[in-house]
């Protein structure tokens, strides 16, 4: 247990400024610290700890949640209006860090979590790392780290899950039965939230959405994966497939109408939580099924935690950040079965025993084969899988999705000599 006093002398008494001091609720650098989380697992395990750092900081903390959607949206507005009422922010690495630091929105942790020997920046994956890391500079921590995982039920493939694309296919489709309210298998659809879980797909057949610094996605490898999934969707999918996302695909698995699942595994509790599913205790799990190219999962820093470059509270907010990704508190983490993104956890027997022996073989199966991006790598990531994913979506609705992505290339194409151009901070 961390004691108030190693806390406030391993922070270092020139960088943390007025740590010692009582917070309080004005705007000044002593006021309440203010979190931005997601409406994730790790938000609602950290909340749970949140007692812990303000009894260590002397400092009160105040915490507003919202959906991921919303937190990028709140961002943005703040942000670009240099607003200081937000402290730390709970981010997506891939999707806001090269744009958020390129305007200058963030705070840059580089000295920080380099000279703190007992933060022990190289414990963090380097992976992990290297996603929080701009030209040298680190202007986020990692928190959770996730991979793409076959979620099934047991009590449905007694033989075993499949364990290739071409095997999933066939057994989905064999169990495929909406009339007696039985879905063979349930993925996202939506295009722009698609894409993430896309990208596995997309990896394990050979393509990418880049290649050489052009567009991939109308090569033969990448037409075949869209191929794939939307006749995947199509004939073993749920209608409406085109409008799903994970809020969706959630509530329908555990309500037992859905044979086959693949989708991150560090929100694994939201398909098993005996409170909300009725197949929690017959529900599986298994690495990525193996595609021509082997199985080749993402494997990501999926949050991450950044410091407002405008806030009053930098100090507090990077005591805050060495907190609650430090080793200690990851190790804890883990073992409530949250992904973290050191090795110290991942070498720990007891934070591994907090995840299922099936779901911890599928973790390290994906993080041996695994590709560290699951969207394109670009400044403007929401437009970008705009694009990217209009070849998805015709091949889910059963359209010409080769024309699709032809077309759809050239604009992408056009879109990544813009950001080029974008990507210097």
């Amino acid at each position: 247990m961390i004691r108030r006093r190693d806390f406030l002398r391993a922070a270092g008494a020139g960088a943390i400024a007025g740590l010692a001091a009582c917070g309080r609720s004005g705007d000044g650098p002593d006021g309440d610290l203010r979190l931005v989380l997601a409406n994730h697992v790790w938000g609602d395990a950290i909340r749970r700890r949140i007692g812990e750092f303000e009894d260590l900081a002397h400092r009160r903390v105040a915490i507003s949640t919202m959906t991921a959607d919303q937190v990028s949206s709140t961002y943005n507005v703040k942000l670009n209006a240099s607003a200081p009422d937000i402290d730390v922010m709970m981010y997506r690495p891939l999707q806001e860090q090269l744009l958020f630091a390129r305007n200058g929105w963030l705070a840059d942790l580089t000295d920080l979590v380099t000279r703190d020997a007992q933060y022990d920046w190289g414990d963090v994956l380097e992976g992990a790392r290297e996603r929080v890391t701009n030209q040298g500079r680190v202007f986020g921590v990692p928190i959770v780290t996730e991979r793409s995982a076959l979620y099934y039920r047991r009590d449905l493939v007694p033989d075993g899950p499949p364990a290739t694309l071409d095997e999933l296919f066939a057994t989905a489709a064999r169990l495929h039965d909406p009339a007696n309210d039985m879905i063979g298998f349930a993925g996202r659809g939506q295009r722009n939230f698609a894409v993430s879980q896309f990208s596995s797909y997309l990896y394990s057949f050979g393509g990418d959405f880049i290649v050489d610094g052009r567009s991939g996605i109308a090569s033969p490898e990448a037409l075949a994966a869209y191929e794939y999934y939307g006749r995947l969707l199509r004939e073993a999918g749920p209608l409406g497939a085109t409008n799903m996302s994970l809020e969706q695909i959630t509530p329908i698995f555990a309500q037992g109408k859905v044979a086959f699942v693949i989708d991150a595994d560090s929100v694994y509790t939201n398909f098993i939580n005996p409170k909300t599913s009725l197949v929690g205790d017959r529900t599986g799990f298994a690495p990525f099924p193996a595609g021509p190219a082997g199985s080749r999962p993402y494997n990501i820093a999926s949050w991450g935690l950044a410091v407002n470059a405008f806030s009053p509270r930098r100090d507090a907010a990077w005591e805050f950040l060495r907190w609650a990704s430090g080793p200690e508190t990851v190790r804890a983490m883990q073992r409530d079965g949250i992904p973290g993104a050191r090795t110290s956890a991942w070498q720990d027997p007891e934070a591994g025993a907090g995840f299922p022996a099936d779901l911890a073989a599928s973790m390290e199966a994906g993080t041996a084969t695994g590709v560290p991006r699951d969207r394109p790598d670009v400044v403007q990531v929401g437009r970008a899988r705009d694009i990217v994913g209009r070849p998805m979506v015709a091949s889910i609705l059963g359209e010409d999705f080769v024309a699709e992505a032809r077309d759809t290339s050239d604009e992408f194409d056009d879109f990544l000599t813009r950001d080029a151009r974008q990507r210097r901070i």
